[in-house]
């Protein structure tokens, strides 16, 4: 364990049922896998107690909370209020996910804008990274980024990026990160990996949005923590870097972004 590289994924879904009933051994073979922090993430605030458990109980895991756009039109809109009260918690240390997705809810972009807007607004107020999804939105996402950006600075993750170049450079002209999933180790997504290879390495995390998009070996099956090593490893390559180095790259961003878990590691 002591030669494992030490990497988090900065993005994973452990309340999600295809976990249920075994994610002590979910989170062990992460910790073997040198994945030795993770940041679940509430996707609707009515699941919040039960995401806020799961961090509480298992200590290599953070969570973050917000709505998911697919879920706007469906759930309460949240408000900042209670965002605020939410982050109150020290071990929630992100605000979203949340952001824009026209590819299966188009209907409800006007909701999702106005949602996004809120999550930004308690980011800003928090000091929390916002942690956007973005979906066939890339003109509405680089525009609400930006004029909300010119109304107060906060910092943000492009979770899961695999939208256009454009929208890649105008997060990193905010000072924004992107974040590397198994998409980017797919065979064919050569275009997606040049997009990370031309982006400043120090703006860089890792990911698995488990449980889905499980990176080569394991492509269509469950995605779970431990697998952001298979993630990473590829991502070194894009690179032209060794892995630990680069592990150890994609640590110092996330401790830089997502600060409160630094703090909070440094209390314990």
């Amino acid at each position: 364990m002591t030669d494992t590289p030490i990497i988090t994924d900065s993005h994973c879904h452990l309340d999600f049922p295809d976990f249920d009933g075994e994610l002590p051994d979910v989170i062990a073979r992460a910790t073997q896998a040198g994945v030795t922090r993770m940041v679940t993430i509430c996707t609707k605030l009515k699941n919040e107690p039960a995401v806020r458990a799961i961090a509480q109980a298992h200590a290599p895991v953070f969570y973050a909370a917000g709505t998911h756009p697919m879920s706007v039109a469906t759930e309460p809109m949240a408000t900042v209020e209670q965002l605020l009260r939410i982050a109150q918690h020290p071990k929630m240390v992100g605000i979203g996910e949340t952001g824009l997705d026209y590819h299966y809810t188009a209907e409800s972009a006007e909701a999702q804008q106005t949602s996004l807007r809120i999550h930004i607004a308690a980011a800003r107020e928090t000091g929390l990274p916002l942690i956007i999804h973005s979906r066939d939105a890339d003109d509405d996402m680089a525009r609400i980024l930006r004029e909300e950006h010119d109304n107060g600075a906060y910092s943000c993750v492009m979770h899961c990026f695999s939208s256009s170049a454009a929208l890649g450079r105008a997060a990193l002209d905010l000072g924004f990160y992107l974040s590397m999933s198994g998409i980017t180790a797919f065979p064919k997504s050569g275009d997606l990996r040049d997009i990370f290879a031309n982006a400043p390495l120090d703006r860089v995390l890792v990911e698995t949005d488990s449980p889905y998009l499980a990176p080569p070996p394991y492509r269509g099956r469950r995605n779970e923590p431990a697998y952001t090593a298979h993630t990473a490893r590829r991502a070194a390559e894009t690179f032209g870097m060794g892995y630990a180095d680069f592990a150890a790259q994609t640590q110092a961003n996330f401790d830089r972004l997502f600060s409160k878990v630094k703090a909070y590691e440094a209390a314990a």
